[in-house]
């Protein structure tokens, strides 16, 4: 096993943390439908904003003595890689939603949790019994339906359905990576030092994309710092603590709980309703993570 079991409380309040985190990014798609800027330029300020939120809890937290601090090289290079997955990510899944349906691009790149594990599979040996996969299979099954089935199959949608799964293989890279990183670095250093690598990494790449930097009016600059603030500060770093107590491999599932979230926003606040069959999906993909905590050797 590569990942460290801890007690039976800090397992219980991993998860509680998992489906908080969860539950803060599924508010992420609505504060960027409600951006005023482009899909680059709100993933830019999303990390940016971020920063001194989190050096503000960096004060307010218990600092945990048996983590240390990068110094070497080898340390920032791996913290490096974190920040560039992430915003990988960030930008792939951004720019499938202009190109495809938001269905599309939501449910493929929530796909994450199948390269999660594979690469558990492959690269750490990490072994799963069928009531996971019987789990891992219901939640997408669910995930299918909450999304409503919708899939485009026109040649011009093609690039971004390819560019979702890109969202979801950086996105799995992202958080195999954070996993590894919980053993030697908190929490508070790992999403600091990885939120200043995406925000350097987007800054060319909204340039790039020819994206404005200023929001129009202060609701826009309000919008950027709650996604900042509240999904990523907040969100992010109750996600990447949870990784210290789970295996990547159910931790990724756990985070299926998202879409349901962002669905019952959408609902409420741009009337979006749900249908029956969304309904259902929802019911199903909390029931397929219910079942793959059971089935996870790691629980």
């Amino acid at each position: 096993m590569f990942y460290n079991k801890d007690s039976r409380y800090h397992l219980n309040r991993a998860l509680v943390a998992l489906f908080l985190g969860a539950a803060a990014i599924g508010f992420a798609p609505i504060f960027v439908r409600l951006s005023e800027l482009g899909p680059s330029a709100t993933a830019f300020y999303r990390m940016l904003f971020s920063i001194p939120v989190i050096l503000l809890l960096a004060q307010l937290l218990p600092v945990d003595k048996e983590k240390k601090s990068p110094r070497t090289t080898r340390d920032f290079l791996y913290l490096f890689l974190a920040g560039l997955f992430f915003s990988t990510d960030l930008f792939f899944w951004h720019w499938s939603i202009k190109l495809t349906s938001v269905a599309n691009a939501t449910l493929l790149a929530n796909t994450a949790p199948i390269f999660v594990s594979l690469a558990a599979f492959f690269f750490f040996g990490e072994r799963q019994n069928k009531v996971f996969f019987l789990g891992l299979i219901s939640a997408f099954i669910g995930l299918f339906f909450l999304l409503g089935g919708n899939f485009e199959t026109a040649r011009d949608k093609f690039l971004g359905d390819c560019l979702g799964v890109l969202a979801a293989i950086f996105y799995a890279a992202y958080m195999v990576t954070i996993s590894r990183l919980t053993y030697k670095f908190s929490t508070i250093t790992i999403m600091a030092w990885s939120s200043i690598f995406s925000a350097l990494v987007l800054i060319p790449v909204t340039i790039f994309s020819n994206e404005s930097f200023v929001a129009i009016t202060a609701s826009g600059w309000m919008i950027l710092f709650a996604l900042a603030a509240f999904s990523h500060a907040g969100g992010q770093s109750l996600i990447a603590y949870s990784f210290s107590y789970l295996s990547p491999t159910f931790a990724s599932l756990g985070l299926l709980f998202q879409p349901v979230i962002a669905a019952l926003l959408a609902w409420l606040i741009f009337s979006e309703a749900l249908s029956l069959e969304q309904a259902v999906g929802g019911a199903t993909v909390l029931l397929g993570i219910y079942i793959a905590r059971i089935g996870n050797k790691s629980l």
